[in-house]
């Protein structure tokens, strides 16, 4: 297997190459992990076969492949491999970028320009980049942790495909792991838990991975280490949460959605997510009494109590006693019955507003303080609905000329069973007032 990496020394005359570096691979082949995108089906496999590689934005988390993934296609397209970062590169490097490229271009030499941290450009300067990539001077290749879609521009993306990377799974961190052992000849000193614990550390990064491996074996130790003897020897990776970040959306996304479909284990999971992250609680508190209101609504009128009481006991205790008054919300939140019936009325309803914004009030449902508002009609046949037939007039509320729409539809769920069945009670009623 030895002939898949790096084949060049091992050790330079500052000392010996890391491992992440020596198991570089030398072919894309070779990539553990990202088959999806490198498999012959995949978009860059087809490419490759095809002979047609455009500009790409590598999206994807850390320590999965995309310097590496760059610079095997510079190898199997026959470019010049050039990479830059955004976060060292100025205006003047990349003139001095493009200009080598140009005059490698002449002389019959493509090149394809990795860039790091992509993100971190600003949008004049992602501008730069698109008439060398349009007159063929470059074959951008960016690489980004950021949703590209809110860091990159338009006419940027326009340009280049994107290309989502996967973090690396167990079974890719097993076999990074078998050829690690391989090119250091010697098996790590853990027990079969201890590897597995060591695995799930990395948290799909490769690289950290690599790094976490040649901590293990660089120690002296008699016999394989069991889970508890390597916990207290590496700490684990911190979690990968970036609260102002794609991560943060995502998980709260997660955690909506886990509500929504009623899995109080699944939103339990993700709530902790974020508190691990380093979430704000109180964050989550606010999320947590909307989701209240959108999703569970009339259908239990409690909910909203329990987030809001959940939220004042957060207040008063603290972390991290009164995160459990949150989590209490979160399962009290999966396990109600779900309606977005005012929801969506309250939506139609804005709608209509916008709409029909300069319509007046019926004349008989306004005021009338002064003389003058009740000789044009205010307030003329007004019905007080106490004086009336078990307390319901029936009269029309809407804009004269509206017909009258009905947005708020209750499902037979929860305590909106009971105002479904109020609905169309009053609904005979008001059929029946104006058939009198």
């Amino acid at each position: 297997m030895a002939d898949l990496f790096d084949s060049t020394p091992k050790d330079t005359p500052e000392g010996p190459r890391p491992l992440a570096d020596r198991l570089r691979p030398r072919r894309l082949s070779d990539v553990i992990g990202q088959g999806h995108v490198l498999s012959p089906e995949g978009p860059l496999g087809a490419m490759l076969a095809a002979h047609s590689l455009s500009s790409l934005v590598l999206w994807g988390p850390p320590g999965v492949g995309k310097t590496t993934i760059a610079r095997l296609l510079a190898d199997e397209t026959d470019l010049a491999f050039v990479q830059i970062s955004a976060i060292f590169t100025g205006v003047p490097d990349l003139k001095k970028v493009f200009e080598q490229a140009r005059i490698r271009r002449q002389n019959g030499q493509g090149t394809l320009l990795f860039v790091d941290e992509i993100h971190r450009f600003n949008k004049a300067q992602q501008d730069g980049f698109l008439p060398h990539m349009e007159d063929g001077t470059i074959l951008l290749v960016g690489a980004t942790t950021e949703n590209p879609s809110f860091e990159l521009n338009a006419a940027l993306l326009s340009r280049a495909q994107v290309i989502v990377l996967e973090r690396l799974g167990l079974t890719d961190l097993e076999l990074m792991a078998q050829r690690a052992e391989k090119e250091m000849n010697r098996n790590l000193p853990l027990t079969g838990e201890a590897r597995e614990a060591l695995l799930e550390m990395a948290d799909g990064d490769g690289r950290a991975l690599l790094n976490l491996i040649e901590q293990v074996a660089a120690w002296k130790v008699d016999r394989p280490l069991d889970r508890a003897a390597l916990s207290t020897r590496l700490m684990r990776r911190a979690t990968r949460y970036d609260k102002s970040g794609d991560e943060h959306y995502n998980l709260i996304s997660a955690l909506h959605k886990s509500i929504r479909g009623s899995d109080p284990d699944a939103a339990l999971y993700w709530f902790a997510r974020m508190l691990e992250g380093g979430e704000d609680p109180r964050f989550l508190a606010r999320r947590l009494t909307r989701m209240a209101v959108e999703d569970i609504g009339l259908a239990d009128p409690q909910a909203q109590d329990v987030c809001l009481q959940g939220w004042q006991t957060y207040e008063r205790l603290g972390s991290p006693e009164g995160e459990l008054a949150l989590a209490q919300a979160v399962v009290y939140l999966a396990l109600a019955p779900k309606s977005n019936a005012v929801y969506t009325a309250y939506k139609a309803a804005r709608v209509a507003a916008r709409e029909t914004g300069s319509h007046a009030p019926p004349k008989h449902i306004l005021n009338a303080p002064t003389r003058l508002m009740k000789d044009i009609g205010y307030g003329a046949g007004y019905a007080y609905d106490h004086d009336q037939e078990d307390a319901f007039s029936g009269q029309d509320y809407f804009p004269e000329g509206m017909k009258r729409p009905v947005w708020y539809a209750p499902p037979e769920r929860g305590f909106e069973r009971e105002l479904k069945k109020r609905i169309e009670y009053f609904a005979k009623l008001r059929a029946k007032r104006q058939g009198q």
